[in-house]
């Protein structure tokens, strides 16, 4: 099929490889950008790539923790230029506050109105996405440049530990809380492209399943929350500082 130069561009972006590499992928994905990222994958061609499913758009990140309940809102758009316009934060702060007081359908039904008015207003594209936790040991956490934002839940209460443990959160993007909690078709495509790659490299078919038991334990270790070097003591994990406290759930939102 014929692959167009946008889509090429696009590919390149994500992923840092040259323009015809970029290309040739796409020509086997058949135009298929995601497959043409897990082709380049296997094939070692960009280590970018790894990080490639990530969107870079504009816009804030609000948190806040109320009682019980803590709030996350993400409210996205094209430009730097409206994520700093007033009315555009203005709805963004106004969802956080309706969302612990009303929930977070009625914010969010009443957030899509107010955006599609200020569309009509600016000429752009904007979305909002609300979350909330529930619990006894909330915490929340907004890096400098509001667009990392993390909200925890500890089961048992302890203020200081849970915020360290959100800013972590949002330092190190953990995709789950445990190794286990990995779902089984992350791990299977995964487990494709390493045995591609050892194809590629040379070695031998007779070592591939051994090799992966060890590739498999430090990529489940290196997405679990526990198992990860703690930001702000690297001589210990997040399971080590929480001594014995868990997390019970976390929400990490980025732009």
């Amino acid at each position: 099929m014929s692959i167009s130069a946008s889509q090429v561009v696009s590919l390149r972006e994500r992923t840092g490889v040259s323009m015809m590499t970029c290309k040739k992928a796409l020509e086997e994905a058949n135009g298929d950008e995601e497959k043409a990222i897990d082709i380049l994958r296997k094939k070692g061609e960009s280590k970018a790539a790894e990080k490639s499913g990530r969107t870079m758009k504009e816009g804030i990140v609000i948190t806040k923790v109320k009682g019980n309940k803590a709030v996350i809102v993400t409210q996205t758009c094209e430009t730097d230029f409206v994520s700093g316009n007033e009315e555009f934060q203005a709805i963004a702060k106004e969802a956080v506050e309706q969302a612990l007081k009303d929930g977070m359908d009625k914010a969010k039904a009443d957030a899509d109105t107010k955006i599609k008015a200020l569309f009509t207003k600016l000429g752009e594209n904007m979305s909002i996405e609300i979350d909330i936790l529930e619990g006894k040991g909330l915490a929340e956490y907004v890096h400098g440049n509001g667009k990392v934002g993390v909200i925890v839940d500890l089961a048992t209460a302890d203020a200081d530990k849970a915020r360290d443990v959100a800013m972590h959160i949002t330092a190190m993007n953990p995709r789950v809380i445990k190794p286990e909690d990995m779902p089984e078709d992350v791990v299977l495509k995964e487990r494709e492209i390493w045995r591609e790659q050892l194809k590629n490299e040379g070695k031998p078919e007779a070592m591939f399943d051994k090799i992966m038991v060890g590739k498999e334990k430090k990529f489940r270790e290196e997405q679990a929350l526990i198992k990860q070097s703690f930001v702000k003591n690297q001589e210990i994990t997040i399971e080590e500082y929480l001594a014995g406290n868990t997390v019970n759930k976390f929400v990490r939102k980025a732009i």
